[in-house]
């Protein structure tokens, strides 16, 4: 059995399509076991992906602190992990769930493998806490799903196996690449829209109110641009963005998207400014150029690809670089009509094969 462990909505839509895949094999039954470290933005991915979940741990309470959030998760994956005794686990990505899944795994000498290894930025902070938490999830893995070369040499420069390393490419495009076959074509839009998402808690506070002065700006600028803001559902957030951006006319604030319709959004808008990761990886797959609102990304295969640029959270270095994509053409095509780097939505299937050679 594969036990796959699922805490939030990214790690959701990027292990769909090894759930999927596995279920599909039927070399191997498929255990999905969710934290819910997200509750409201995690359960429409799993019914939106048709997830054989099995157990719910629901773990989250309300104000809970990094502390809180993994003893829980540890101790209920380190039930769950005895009463269902899988083969291996799968962890995705970078999450306290990710962590404490191969940790508990670990603790009962249970394999674990890693979807979305070896991505760095070399600084505890930035993301934080998830480059620790993938740090540590690679001491711990047996198995490691690297989805670029650049992953794969992180992993090897901190020692790791060669041997344990596969390059598959990312989930995420599988799942935009299914996701996309079930939508109609978008709606034509009057203007241009910039879609933007920003969350990370080190841009919590004085950093996002610097980003809203940005968008703020750049509005008022352009006459002809609208900005479309899901905001998150985490109270720091929604206590900077709110006040400072919802009486603007050309600012639409709303509630975050279900997958299908955040995809939509992406393929409806000019540019996307955002602080994720996955969006990095889904929007040169729509071309979609992407401005980062951090200093330092753990998939600069992106920037290096040209369709993507880190802009940081500085007010007049959003809105500088923003307003080039409006203005320059041929900056904005060159961005729009980059390569993506990070695979071609077969990663799911490779990752089930290595999974079956190696457990099946």
């Amino acid at each position: 059995m594969l036990m796959i462990v699922i805490g939030t909505r990214p790690e959701a839509i990027k292990l769909a399509p090894v759930a999927l895949a596995a279920a599909a094999d039927r070399r191997m039954e498929v255990a999905v076991v969710r934290t819910r470290q997200h509750r409201e933005m995690l359960d429409p991915m799993i019914e939106h992906f048709g997830l054989p979940v099995v157990a719910d741990l629901d773990i989250m309470r309300e104000d809970q602190g990094l502390a809180e959030v993994t003893a829980a998760a540890l101790t209920g994956l380190a039930r769950t992990i005895a009463e269902l005794r899988p083969a291996c686990v799968v962890v995705q990505g970078d999450t306290t769930t990710a962590m404490c899944g191969a940790l508990a795994a670990s603790y009962q000498r249970v394999p674990v493998a890693h979807v979305e290894a070896g991505l760095r930025t070399y600084d505890r902070q930035q993301p934080f806490p998830e480059e620790l938490n993938r740090c540590l999830t690679a001491q711990l893995a047996d198995l490691h799903f690297a989805p670029t070369v650049g992953a794969r040499d992180n992993l090897r420069r901190e020692g790791i196996d060669a041997a344990r390393i596969h390059i598959t490419g990312n989930t995420a495009i599988d799942a935009l690449q299914h996701t996309l076959a079930t939508l109609p074509p978008p709606a034509a839009t009057t203007g241009r829209q910039i879609l933007v998402t920003a969350h990370r808690r080190e841009n919590h506070g004085e950093p996002m109110d610097r980003i809203c002065a940005a968008l703020r700006a750049l509005v008022d600028r352009f006459d002809d641009v609208t900005v479309r803001f899901p905001v998150h559902l985490s109270p720091r957030v929604r206590a900077t963005v709110l006040p400072r951006l919802d009486d603007h006319p050309r600012i639409e604030l709303e509630p975050p998207l279900g997958y299908p319709q955040f995809v939509q959004a992406m393929r409806q808008a000019y540019f996307i400014v955002s602080d994720s990761g996955g969006i990095q990886e889904e929007a040169p797959s729509l071309g979609k150029p992407v401005l980062v609102l951090r200093e330092r990304t753990e998939r600069p295969e992106a920037v290096e690809a040209g369709c993507a640029r880190l802009v940081g959270t500085q007010t007049q270095r959003v809105l500088e670089h923003a307003s080039a994509l409006l203005t320059d053409r041929a900056a904005y095509d060159a961005m729009a009509g980059a390569h993506n780097p990070f695979g071609d939505g077969t990663a799911g299937a490779k990752i089930v094969e290595h999974l079956v050679a190696r457990f099946g």
